[in-house]
């Protein structure tokens, strides 16, 4: 199918101009970290690849332009389960549940090189955000059934509920632009959608999200982590033909992925720049991972681009 060279410019400039319009009210207001309205910018962000999509079949639409009907796009974009739908399915499963035991292997990894204290018996450090977040509020005689709980509804609700607006997010990373990349070769255009996944993020990353220690630095910082887990959504994407298995894992990866402080001891709390999944331990656990995946499932490596 013909694409128009214009189509990769318009996406990119719709997806990051409406980040950083939509982020603008929290640098104007120098809202701190975990304040109410950088948790409902982040939210919002979340939607802008998807209406950058939509910004270039509009455009096409417009310009009169010989397209491919709302069917073939839906199917060319990953909206549809794909040629093997049990397939697509079986991922589906296999991210919602995979990705947190990826959480946790991060976790044990992390505790066993040493880089954070484990507390699995008096949580601590979770103790320590209670008492911070209520402070004078009696705290609750069994802090271990309580993050029983949190884990619970992080493995197996959380997701569920992440997965629309992950979605958001993943229709135009892994659903549009993978596939507009691939004649580059898979792991070029691996390489370069992760880089600018991670990009997308600078509105809130040059804040210190994620990373607070590292301050503006966190931006680049987090660009690793987006070309590590990039790469296994990418293979998601394009095991399946569908979008969903992706937007499932991105989904349990916001759902899981600062289980790490629930487990930590407060006298040596983990740095999340090495420590967990988002930190370099976590980031080259999911490029072998990745690695291995890609070798040992191939993926189909011309994959229909839309108009």
């Amino acid at each position: 199918m013909p694409r128009r060279s214009t189509d990769l410019w318009l996406f990119l400039i719709v997806t990051f101009g409406l980040s950083w319009l939509f982020a603008l009210p929290l640098w104007l207001t120098g809202s701190p970290l975990g304040s109410p309205l950088l948790v409902v910018t982040a939210a919002v962000m979340m939607f802008t690849p998807t209406l950058g999509v939509l910004a270039v079949r509009l455009h096409g639409r417009r310009r009169g332009e010989p397209g491919t009907t709302w069917r073939e796009w839906a199917r060319s974009t990953g909206l549809t389960l794909g040629e093997r739908p049990g397939r697509t399915a079986a991922l589906f499963a296999l991210a919602w549940l995979g990705v947190p035991l990826l959480v946790a292997v991060a976790i044990a990894l992390s505790a066993a090189l040493g880089l954070f204290g484990l507390d699995l018996d008096g949580f601590s450090l979770f103790k320590q955000g209670l008492e911070q977040a209520a402070p004078g509020r009696p705290l609750p005689s069994s802090p271990g059934a309580l993050v029983a709980v949190q884990v619970a509804l992080a493995v197996f609700l959380a997701p569920l509920i992440n997965v629309i607006p992950a979605l958001g997010e993943e229709w135009g990373w892994r659903g549009w632009l993978l596939p507009r990349l691939m004649p580059l070769g898979t792991w070029r255009a691996i390489l370069v959608s992760g880089v600018i996944w991670g990009a997308w993020h600078a509105p809130l990353t040059l804040r210190g999200y994620n990373y607070p220690e590292l301050g503006v630095w966190a931006a680049p910082f987090f660009v690793v982590f987006c070309v590590a887990f990039g790469a296994l959504l990418g293979w998601l994407r394009l095991r399946s033909g569908s979008v969903w298995p992706a937007a499932v894992g991105h989904g349990s990866l916001n759902a899981s992925g600062s289980l790490i402080l629930l487990f930590a001891d407060a006298a040596h709390p983990p740095s999340l720049v090495v420590a967990g999944i988002t930190g370099l331990v976590g980031s080259a656990l999911l490029a072998v991972l990745s690695l291995l995946l890609f070798t040992r499932a191939p993926v189909r490596t011309a994959v229909p681009a839309p108009n």
